[in-house]
């Protein structure tokens, strides 16, 4: 096992994950819920799952397309999903200024 992979990939997930809409949604659930254990079983499985699904996506789409290009591509949707965060957090930040100066 190459636990360089591992850990980078562990790093990467883990940070992403914080405080992501996933983290608040599990939160929220365990709050409302009596059974913290059941609340973690249940996201734990999903996250899992998910990552599962995109490991094989990805091993799958490596046969086909080239590293290189797969990687260019997650690169620019991650480029596009930074730059849409960026110009939200702009407005909301605009709008609190005009708000104040009501």
């Amino acid at each position: 096992m190459d636990l360089s992979l591992l850990a980078s990939t562990f790093v990467t997930v883990f940070l992403a994950e914080l405080g992501d809409k996933t983290q608040l949604a599990i939160v929220s659930i365990s709050g409302t819920s009596s059974r913290p254990l059941a609340v973690f079983a249940g996201s734990s499985l999903a996250l899992v799952l998910a990552s599962l699904l995109g490991a094989a996506a990805g091993g799958s789409l490596s046969a086909v397309i080239p590293t290189n290009l797969l990687q260019l591509a997650a690169s620019g949707g991650f480029l596009v999903l930074g730059i849409r965060l960026i110009r939200k957090a702009a407005r909301a930040e605009a709008g609190a200024v005009d708000a104040e100066e009501v």
